[in-house]
């Protein structure tokens, strides 16, 4: 696989740079492409993001994108956010644990393009199974066309949404977010589309 000239960079710059060429140097090494979205290093099969890089403050991680298809007996894989449901990470602060753990990341990485090539999904939880909160309700019922673009939106930007408004613990909290989000969700974005 050839390098991405965005890559180079963005790994120039992170502090994480060492740590994360070396999780490179094993991608490269694979089938996968490598691109550049959402600010990472993001690696795809026949145009399927699968895999993204990632330096954060205290640490750097690797990001399975259906990680939960992946056999992990050690529980090495961990959720990246409480409500996630596909995606799965494994966190690193150091390069000696990302050489120590090479063979068990070839592995995920080979089942990863498995997975892909035998079509398999994950059941995710639908927004049909989404407990709105009373605000988005009343948002809904009072102008349609607001219920239509909310409807219209990928299954996850409607959850993504309904967590950003559920997490809120006062109503008047919930009914400034549901307000402030609607120009971006009638444009058909998510909580984190720019």
């Amino acid at each position: 696989m050839s390098h991405n000239p965005k890559v180079d960079a963005f790994l120039a710059k992170d502090k994480w740079r060492t740590e994360l060429t070396a999780l490179r140097a094993i991608l490269l090494d694979t089938p996968l492409t490598e691109g550049f979205k959402w600010y990472k290093p993001v690696y795809s099969y026949d145009g399927a993001n699968l895999i993204a890089l990632a330096g954060l403050k205290d640490q750097c991680w690797i990001h399975f994108f259906k990680g939960t298809l992946l056999t992990d007996p050690d529980q090495l894989l961990q959720k990246p956010g409480e409500n996630s449901q596909a995606g799965r990470v494994i966190k690193f602060t150091a390069l000696d644990q990302i050489t120590r753990m090479e063979p068990t990341l070839r592995r995920f990485i080979r089942e990863t393009i498995a997975a892909e090539d035998a079509g398999l999904k994950v059941e995710m939880t639908l927004s049909h199974n989404l407990t709105f909160p009373s605000e988005l309700i009343d948002s809904f019922d009072a102008d349609p066309d607001f219920k239509a673009a909310f409807d219209a939106l990928t299954p996850g930007r409607q959850r993504g949404w309904n967590l950003h408004f559920t997490a809120a613990k006062q109503s008047d909290t919930r009914a400034a977010r549901i307000t402030k989000a609607t120009p971006s969700i009638r444009a058909g974005k998510g909580p984190n589309d720019r």
